[in-house]
């Protein structure tokens, strides 16, 4: 008589452990908000402090976090490695500290009983609103898709604006953070730290596009649209077509271009670019500014013609309608952005027809 053979899973496998795991430095005003986000939703939150003089590490031990030491390396790579590390868990939420969970928390464990894969998560970055807006009114927002939640093993390459380096796919998690260090008050402290340290990772990577990217991003942050420009064409010339991040890349190389008013290489840049971007409420909003640009630059064609193109750009807008999947996009260009550009253009084009 043969032998009953034994269930190799007799047992439910045991759950995936998860881990938030953070680098934080003087992060007083918002370590709390965002160890109170996260932890409902992990079993341990390990932060790794490099050197804060207020009472970040204080706080984060009274949320229920291990806090441990370590000296700045500068390089953002291997803090972030060091806490992965003193994670030791299956997953790793990797969260900054002027970050905080908005939304999808509840969904964590589901996807993390899934196939090992890098999970990318929406970023919602709020700005602080042009001179001149009307206060009370919603932050101007952008977003970005960025991985972090990654499986064990997975480690990040790169001094800053690190990434992760596996051959893992990428996919979306339903995970939303808010972010505010770009407003001017956190940024103004941070301002200069980056450049360095993208300059040291060109020299050992020279011309990488994405490295570029960044490096002409810290610049537009700070105002130097025709520096940002330099870094900006290299890496457009050199970004594969299917990065995410080209959609943010050509948006921003565009918006630079008019602020520096070289309107005729951003017209030419956006014909190019149009049969890429016709689903892309970002690329028809900058499109509008520009050709708004255009009629003031051309008074004898504005109302004929450039001004008409305008309207027809930020219609398209409203057309496509918000797209938070894109890499880069800013809420409202796809809903009240583009409509208050065209109630503004639909009562100067009035007070010219009457």
């Amino acid at each position: 008589m043969p032998k009953a053979r034994h269930s190799r899973s007799v047992l439910p496998a045991a759950s995936p452990t998860l881990a938030a795991a953070l680098i934080v430095r003087d992060e007083a005003r918002c370590i709390v908000r965002c160890l109170e986000s996260v932890r409902p939703w992990v079993d341990r939150m390990v932060v790794v402090d490099t050197g804060s003089r207020d009472e970040t590490p204080l706080l984060a031990r009274n949320c229920g976090a291990q806090v441990h030491h370590m000296p700045w390396p500068d390089d953002f790579s291997a803090a972030r490695n060091h806490a992965l590390t003193l994670a030791d868990a299956d997953w790793a939420l990797v969260i900054d500290a002027d970050e905080w969970i908005d939304a999808g928390g509840e969904a964590l464990r589901r996807w993390c009983a899934g196939p090992p894969r890098l999970g990318a998560v929406c970023i919602h970055s709020s700005y602080d609103p042009p001179e001149g807006t009307p206060a009370g009114g919603a932050l101007p927002e952008g977003r970005s898709w960025i991985p972090r939640l990654l499986p064990r093993g997975v480690r990040y390459a790169g001094r800053v604006h690190e990434q992760p380096d596996s051959p893992l796919s990428l996919a979306r998690t339903g995970l939303h953070l808010g972010h505010d260090g770009y407003r001017e008050a956190q940024a103004a402290g941070k301002r200069g730290r980056n450049e360095p340290l993208l300059r040291r990772d060109l020299q050992d990577h020279p011309g990488d596009p994405y490295l570029l990217f960044q490096l002409g991003k810290d610049a537009e942050v700070r105002g130097a649209h025709d520096a940002a420009l330099e870094s900006y064409g290299p890496a457009l010339a050199r970004a594969p077509m299917d990065a995410g991040w080209r959609h943010a890349l050509v948006v921003r190389t565009l918006h630079c271009l008019g602020q520096c008013g070289q309107l005729e290489t951003a017209l030419d840049l956006a014909e190019r670019e149009l049969p890429a971007w016709q689903e892309s409420p970002d690329f028809f909003f900058v499109l509008g500014n520009l050709l708004l640009d255009r009629a003031l630059a051309d008074p004898a064609q504005a109302v004929g013609h450039w001004l008409p193109l305008a309207g027809t750009a930020w219609e398209r807008c409203l057309a496509i309608g918000e797209r938070p999947d894109l890499e880069g996009s800013v809420t409202g260009r796809g809903s009240h952005l583009a409509r208050h550009n065209l109630e503004v253009l639909r009562s100067q084009l009035a007070r010219f027809a009457a």
